[in-house]
């Protein structure tokens, strides 16, 4: 089997993670296109014998350093810094051991294990935040109810159609929204995030039990997915980096004018 064939049922698992990491689709799309483009340039960095999908994110993570220049000194950022997030993220969303993470991120087991600890005491402790939920069934409705609870956040309301979505966040502005893809209604969840999101900002998150047809690369796509059947891990996770990487970007223009000089 070709390197491509072997790695192109991963990639779109691997843009999930890269979108979740980057807090954007294009900075993520754009980051696997050229670990992909590196690869089949230098095949022999591709250890044949070892498994294919952790070898592929062994190499992203190899060539990309692009978010170097997030860490701060202060605040939410600073206790929750890139590398971490990377071990939470790899652990939890897309299903990695800690050896696996490990190996993936060229690292003591021993430091993943206590950035995973580091990363869900800062999400628990000081990522509260007012979240809406647009699911249309009620069992998994009240399950993300309960985990998002569970965090520390408090839930606004569930919507289960596109009107019932786009009334509740007029009504109750969340700081973020859960969002299934197919409504009760038979409407699309990415309508109604669209017509939210041309009033409010704030982040989204998608869960879905398609997620490849989410994560081609080749059209405006969520940044954030979880796939269904889901663990609480993986909401966990998610919920944390798409809140942190929201504040992060609402702050900078803040640091930009503290630090402009006189």
């Amino acid at each position: 089997m070709s390197l491509k064939a072997a790695l192109g049922p991963e990639l779109p698992y691997l843009r999930r993670y890269a979108r979740a990491l980057t807090g954007s689709q294009s900075l993520g799309d754009t980051a696997v296109r050229e670990t992909l483009e590196a690869l089949l340039a230098a095949p022999q960095e591709f250890e044949n014998d070892k498994p294919a999908r952790r070898e592929l994110y062994r190499i992203f993570h190899k060539l990309w350093r692009g978010m170097s220049s997030v860490s701060r000194d202060d605040g939410i950022v600073a206790s929750l810094p890139v590398h971490t997030r990377q071990a939470l993220l790899l652990t939890a969303v897309e299903g990695f051991s800690l050896q696996d993470t490990a190996k993936i991120l060229h690292c003591p087991i021993q430091q993943v294990k206590d950035e995973i600890a580091s990363a869900r005491e800062v999400i628990s402790t000081a990522m509260q935040a007012q979240v809406m939920i647009i699911e249309d069934e009620s069992i998994i409705a009240l399950h993300i109810k309960s985990i998002v609870e569970d965090l520390g956040h408090h839930v606004t309301g569930i919507a289960r159609t596109r009107d019932e979505a786009t009334e509740l966040a007029a009504s109750h502005a969340p700081e973020l929204v859960l969002a299934d893809i197919r409504l009760a209604d038979e409407s699309s969840g990415i309508d109604a995030v669209v017509d939210i999101l041309a009033v409010i900002d704030v982040p989204v998150i998608f869960i879905t039990a398609f997620p490849e047809r989410l994560l081609t690369g080749e059209r405006p796509e969520p940044t954030y997915l979880i796939t269904k059947p889901f663990e609480p891990e993986m909401v966990t996770a998610t919920i944390g980096q798409a809140l942190l990487y929201h504040r992060e970007q609402r702050a900078m223009p803040a640091v930009v004018e503290t630090n402009r000089p006189e």
